[in-house]
């Protein structure tokens, strides 16, 4: 377990948290901000491991991974009605997630550890 050691350290893995959850918002306009949000997660998360950030990134990465797949079982299904309404309230769920989770980071709280 790797603890962040200098404050300057810490909040530059804030900052980092908070510019992808901006990129995980901003795809719903430029749709390949999502995929460069994911990307960072993976690649960062070793760097957060052990701090309350770690748990944003898991609540970020497991969003991106569940709006895929709902994403997808609606487009297969969007031909019958049923795949309007899954479409729908994936997004509606989507923006829950980074809405919520960028709120809790804001006031420095931890993610859900369930």
């Amino acid at each position: 377990m790797k603890n962040i050691v200098s404050r300057e350290a810490e909040q530059s893995a804030i900052t980092l948290t908070t510019v992808i959850y901006a990129l995980y918002a901003a795809s719903y306009f430029v749709g390949v901000t999502a995929i460069v949000a994911i990307v960072m997660n993976y690649v960062k998360r070793d760097d957060v491991d052990g701090t309350f950030l770690e748990s944003h990134f898991r609540w970020q990465i497991r969003t991106f991974w569940f709006g895929v797949l709902w994403g997808v079982l609606g487009a297969i299904t969007f031909v019958f009605i049923i795949g309007w309404v899954v479409l729908f309230a994936d997004g509606i769920w989507v923006i829950y997630r980074i809405v919520k989770g960028w709120l809790r980071l804001n006031d420095g709280k931890p993610m859900y550890t369930i």
